[in-house]
């Protein structure tokens, strides 16, 4: 058996520095850094431009660090290149969604607005169009960190998480709703 998983072609244009257990990675979109378990050593070829990680044993434990750790410096390398993006849609009668600053404003069948801070290193776009009502708010949320957009995303969706009757809620853009039928009433003699 093999201690090694394939490595991480690292594309132009992005820049690895390995100082111990920690690793950061530059693109042109920004930079990103991590640190590895003690378990778990980085090389990184500059001359074959890619990373991989080799580890101490062959016990379970190990070896899923070593699958963790292996997606999370790729994610890394994807995320200083080509980003993360997280889609989302509010669906109902009178909800909608708004960008005021660095702050997410939802209104979503509460008699108040909810308030979210967008965290700092992620980026909302909201794209709402109010002259057709039944059309749903849509909004993104984008980042370097998969991550950290991956926790906002469900963070705003938990906010009003879509409910299987009307489907009226917060959801992912492709995310499925199983839709229930309401109570059928019998008549009454």
């Amino acid at each position: 058996m093999s201690n090694m998983l394939k490595p991480i072609a690292v594309p132009a244009g992005v820049s690895v520095e390995v100082a111990g257990r920690r690793v950061k990675v530059k693109g042109p979109l920004g930079e990103l850094q991590r640190e590895c378990p003690d378990a778990l050593q980085i090389v990184y070829d500059p001359a074959q431009h890619q990373i991989s990680l080799k580890r101490e044993g062959e016990d379970k434990r190990l070896r899923s660090l070593h699958g963790l750790y292996r997606s999370l410096m790729a994610n890394m390398v994807e995320g200083v290149t080509k980003g993360f993006c997280k889609a989302l849609e509010v669906h109902g009668t009178g909800y909608s969604v708004s960008l005021k600053g660095n702050k997410l404003m939802l209104q979503v069948g509460f008699c108040h607005e909810v308030v979210l801070d967008v965290p700092p290193g992620l980026r909302v776009e909201v794209a709402q169009n109010a002259a057709q009502p039944d059309n749903p708010g849509k909004f993104a949320i984008e980042g370097l960190d998969k991550e950290r957009v991956g926790q906002f995303a469900a963070e705003v969706r938990a906010v009003r998480p879509p409910e299987p009757y009307k489907g009226k809620g917060i959801r992912y853009a492709d995310e499925y709703v199983r839709r229930k039928e309401g109570k059928a009433f019998a008549g009454i003699e």
